[in-house]
């Protein structure tokens, strides 16, 4: 069974990768997300290579997206859950542009974590919000 703290990784890591393109802007905030937010104080940041390896050996094998979301369920306590859609948010606006693979992985990540279609989007909207450019683009 995965950590909290990995479910959290794996979450943020299959955003990141819904499009099969991992930008510099995503893994920098998956970077700036574990060495900042309290949630991960108690998290050794050297594992975090050898989760994102794990997640993404995961997410090859087969079924490897249906598997990863139910061992992420599995791992997240209740009061968790929307803190990864949150994340997932962030990882997903980090980079400015929302692909529709990375729109349906956030779709099924709602739908799987049991997250309120309303809380949901208030959640989406606080991530444009946080990584808003100058310009007005995302």
């Amino acid at each position: 069974m995965l950590s909290h703290h990995a479910a959290l990784i794996y979450v943020m890591v299959m955003v990141s990768a819904a499009d099969r393109n991992m930008t510099d802007a995503e893994l920098h905030t998956i970077g700036e997300i574990v060495s900042f937010l309290p949630m991960f104080r108690d998290y050794d940041p050297t594992l975090l290579p050898k989760t994102t390896v794990a997640c993404a050996e995961l997410l090859d094998s087969e079924d490897g997206l249906d598997r990863a979301l139910t061992v992420i369920k599995a791992a997240l306590p209740t009061r968790l859950r929307e803190t990864a859609y949150a994340l997932a948010c962030d990882v997903a606006a980090s980079d400015g542009e929302a692909h529709q693979e990375v729109l349906r992985l956030l779709e099924m990540l709602r739908h799987r974590l049991d997250i309120d279609r309303l809380i949901a989007a208030a959640i989406e909207r606080g991530a444009r919000a946080r990584f808003i450019r100058p310009n007005g683009s995302h």
